[in-house]
């Protein structure tokens, strides 16, 4: 009798991923994901009369809001606006591409089972949505800081595409990590929610750092450590110091942290530095796991 032999097939891609690879096929693919940043804007806008424009509407809703609660009530922090959307407009890229991109692998299950291509365009593709929405945000803020007369500073405008790389790096590093970790364990998706609450209030933006700062100055050394181990508390101080300034409070403190332009790019390319460590590492998490997704579907 002949002996009887089992073939096992894996529907794994290789666990070993080669970034120069990677990146041409990717950029072979381009056509995928410019077309999926599309279908995502036209479903987030179907049956909407004035379609993006929605985007450009909730700064501009901030800006009133805010503008007139400054004036009212009063605030010790000069041209608070600016200094909230600065931040917070870096924070809705953040949050909107992370929480998006954790159940892009998920919401396009059909896909993943049907076609073959590279899965790193789908959680690629909630980041584009954001973008899209962060550039129409951006205007709105550029425009209403040169019509308001706070203006920008050149030598500080200089932190800004540094700040803006390093968050756009840790999201797509963070994205990737989640979207395939939630394929799997789907409370990954829940615990996301609450650490996007809690991350939101450890993170300067709508409160003064300088004041954080005159906190920590009579506490030990290593809660200054701890406070900027946080990715997104270099990034947003970068944006700050580069779209608002210094700002001075009227007991004679800063607004943002109180520290050298030098100091600041530095750590701010540090965080790029370390969130490229850690794309790597997520990239490779993400590529050993997505021949799997399939079945895990």
């Amino acid at each position: 009798m002949a002996a009887t032999t089992q073939t096992v097939e894996r529907t794994s891609e290789s666990p070993q991923l080669r970034v120069g690879e990677r990146l041409r096929v990717l950029v072979a693919h381009r056509e995928i994901l410019s077309n999926l940043i599309r279908k995502e804007l036209k479903v987030k806008y179907v049956a909407s009369v004035l379609g993006a424009i929605w985007s450009l509407l909730n700064p501009l809703v901030y800006l009133a809001v805010f503008t007139f609660v400054t004036r009212v009530l009063g605030n010790g922090l000069p041209d608070y606006p600016v200094y909230l959307l600065s931040g917070l407009l870096a924070w809705n890229l953040f949050s909107a591409a992370t929480l998006g991109g954790s159940r892009s692998v998920i919401d396009n299950a059909n896909l993943v089972k049907k076609v073959s291509f590279p899965r790193e365009i789908l959680p690629m593709a909630a980041i584009g949505v954001a973008l899209v929405d962060y550039g129409l945000q951006m205007i709105v803020l550029l425009v209403f800081i040169v019509v308001s007369g706070h203006g920008l500073a050149l030598p500080e405008l200089a932190v800004l595409p540094l700040a803006f790389v390093a968050l756009l790096v840790f999201t797509a590093a963070l994205t990737l990590w989640i979207s395939a970790v939630n394929v799997r364990y789907r409370d990954v998706g829940h615990l996301l929610n609450i650490g996007l609450l809690v991350w939101f209030w450890v993170t300067p933006i709508v409160y003064a750092s300088g004041l954080v700062q005159s906190y920590l100055d009579d506490r030990a050394q290593i809660l200054t450590v701890l406070y900027f181990v946080n990715p997104l508390t270099a990034v947003v101080e970068g944006m700050h110091r580069a779209l608002y300034g210094v700002g001075v409070l009227p007991d004679g403190g800063t607004a943002t942290w109180d520290m050298s332009l030098g100091s600041l790019t530095l750590i701010v390319a540090a965080v790029l530095v370390a969130s490229l460590v850690f794309l790597r590492f997520t990239w490779g998490s993400f590529f050993a796991r997505s021949g799997d997704f399939a079945e895990e579907l």
